[in-house]
């Protein structure tokens, strides 16, 4: 059983404008629930906000275990945040040359075959502004005939876009979706220079943390887009010095609810692609990517070295998560149309036990190599006091033996 009392988090997050502080308020009330579920207890330090990462303490215990977990969110609000900034039409230009790039490039027909889900969120956006520019063209159309003045139909179009794109186009997620489409083409294209310098300086951090060997796991977390800059950091980590993986404790890559073959599958990936291939042929990096049916913004049932056409390496293990099951009926009936908040809960708390659980893999006492390679997780070594138990996989067959001693 791998048990783990020191673990060191650099988490990546997805497209989401979401600053330091907020990130911290919102792990502190999912930390609450992952108390009740695993009837464990927890705290919580406050949030050391730098350039690149905001760094918090978290320590929580059972009866028979405590770990100690320093969570490091690494930085890219601010780069979200600038893109936020640009004009509606500066947006709706940059997107539909994204829309141009990724179709005539031929990666959306990849989506097509690779997962159809996702092919119909990469549309979204594009539908979206589509369907608001039919209406103000109508509403136009009207007032240039009411008025006998097509200057006036021009000026009501061109207002009613902004508006539409503003609200409701805010609550349907269109500037952000926008925004990210047109981050991944500069991604692929040329890169982003704020993320470059400081991807360099997390890989730096990584490695430094594994000649230290004060944690007993290191773990790079990515969900969703943030899986492709994680994948990003642990290559430069690995060039930086390749063999530190063997010397130290285990790295971990975590890739959750990710969109790797987004950017992968873009004929212009090759910078990334290379960096893929790398990680996935390195043996000392244990990596481990969750995927999720319902979840349209993730590749379901996606091996995502295969799927770039990369040599297959065994990893990553692919793992499927089933949110129905994670949370209670009602609590799922109010979040499952919403295709955002479905998609954040692979970050979030769980309200039932089951083999994937975000915090636990964070916060508890089981490495997260444990976690992904035993069928039942966490759920079948912890008992319902929230004790270790002695052997997790027979208390997942058979039912829960006696607990661990402390």
């Amino acid at each position: 059983m791998g048990i783990v009392a020191r673990r060191l988090v650099f988490h990546l997050s997805g497209y989401e404008p979401l600053t330091p502080e907020v990130a911290h308020q919102r792990f502190a009330r999912e930390l609450r629930r992952f108390e009740r579920t695993w009837s464990a207890t927890a705290s919580i330090s406050g949030a050391e906000i730098d350039a690149d990462q905001a760094r918090w303490r978290v320590a929580t215990r059972g009866p028979n275990w405590h770990v100690d977990t320093e969570y490091r969110l690494v930085r890219w609000d601010d780069v979200i945040a600038a893109a936020r900034r640009r004009s509606t039409w500066l947006r709706i230009w940059f997107g539909f040359a994204a829309l141009c790039d990724f179709v005539a490039s031929g990666a959306f027909w990849k989506y097509c075959r690779t997962n159809w889900r996702y092919a119909g969120f990469f549309l979204y956006p594009f539908l979206l502004l589509t369907v608001f520019a039919a209406l103000v063209i109508v509403a136009g159309a009207i007032v240039a005939d009411l008025l006998d003045s097509k200057l006036a139909g021009a000026l009501v179009s061109v207002l009613g876009l902004i508006v539409l794109v503003q609200w409701p186009g805010q609550r349907l997620y269109l500037p952000l979706l926008l925004d990210d489409w047109i981050f991944s083409r500069e991604f692929i294209r040329r890169g982003e220079p704020v993320l470059e310098s400081r991807l360099d300086r997390i890989a730096h951090e990584i490695v430094r943390a594994v000649r230290d060997g004060n944690a007993d796991e290191i773990a790079v977390i990515g969900h969703s887009l943030g899986a492709v800059l994680a994948i990003d950091v642990v290559h430069r980590a690995l060039g930086l010095e390749p063999l530190v993986v063997q010397n130290g404790p285990g790295l971990v890559l975590l890739t959750i609810g990710s969109s790797i073959p987004k950017v992968g599958l873009h004929p212009g990936a090759h910078r990334f692609r290379a960096a893929l291939a790398h990680v996935a042929a390195t043996a000392g990096v244990f990596w481990a990517e969750y995927q999720a049916l319902n979840d349209v913004m993730n590749f379901y049932k996606t091996d995502p070295v295969a799927a770039l056409g990369l040599p297959e390496t065994g990893r990553p293990v692919v793992r499927i998560v089933r949110f129905r099951e994670m949370l209670d009926p009602a609590r799922y009936r109010r979040i499952q149309r919403s295709f955002f908040r479905l998609h954040r809960q692979f970050v979030s708390a769980n309200d039932r036990r089951t083999p994937y659980d975000y915090f636990m893999l964070v916060c508890g006492p089981l490495s997260i190599e444990s976690q992904v390679r035993w069928p039942y997780g966490a759920a079948g070594a912890i008992g319902p006091d929230g004790a270790l138990l002695d052997s997790p996989q027979d208390a997942a067959r058979e039912g829960p033996p006696r607990a661990a001693a402390p």
